[in-house]
């Protein structure tokens, strides 16, 4: 519980909210305001029947004010599986050092899956030597490809995935929804969400 409340200050006391008029349509999403049909689905990345917290999402406050990600509050050693269907076109596990200061960057230990459509998911602070998979690799959704862990810019061991695609000659985030034990839906900081059974 003095986890999950130093990370709630922390976010509170965090750098300004984005001003990415992306920002505004994931609320929009995630309330149900704005209805979407159309996106891939994707399964939450880690095995079923489990569960794991949010704790940092969307355009959050802390270290996400300009990114479409999500954090998923992991333990070191936990199952990462592949949320969609897709080739491995990068895979780094030599990091090992992590924390919560920018010099870290470099040593955040990733993988990062090409899906049919061209978009990537990219799966950060992987534990040291935690990588399950190779680059040109093919995955399928639901398979483990990782260990989680603290690797890079991290407070916190953690899982930080995001999704991003090319459009107009450069790379965009896009927000995703998941299958959850409760439906599909855009996820939400501070919630617990369940992998379904297959």
């Amino acid at each position: 519980m003095k986890f999950l409340l130093l990370v709630f200050i922390l976010l509170m006391v965090g750098c300004s909210v984005s001003k990415n008029p992306l920002r505004k349509e994931v609320k929009l999403l995630q309330k149900g305001i704005l209805k979407d049909d159309t996106s891939y689905v994707y399964a939450l990345p880690f095995p079923e029947r489990k569960k794991y917290r949010v704790i940092q999402g969307y355009f959050s406050r802390f270290t996400h004010k300009e990114r479409a990600a999500l954090d998923f509050n992991m333990k070191k050693g936990d199952t990462i599986t592949a949320a969609r269907d897709g080739i491995v076109v990068r895979a780094k596990e030599d990091g090992k050092k992590g924390g919560l200061n920018r010099k870290y960057r470099s040593e955040g230990n990733n993988i990062v899956i090409q899906h049919a459509d061209g978009s990537r998911a990219g799966y950060w602070h992987l534990q040291h030597n935690g990588v399950l998979v190779n680059i040109g690799d093919t995955v399928k959704k639901g398979q483990p490809i990782a260990l989680s862990g603290k690797t890079g810019y991290a407070f916190v061991p953690h899982l930080h995935f995001l999704v991003w695609r090319s459009g107009g000659g450069q790379w965009q985030q896009v927000p995703t929804r998941f299958q959850t034990s409760k439906g599909i839906m855009y996820l939400r900081s501070w919630r617990k969400y369940k992998k379904p059974a297959q």
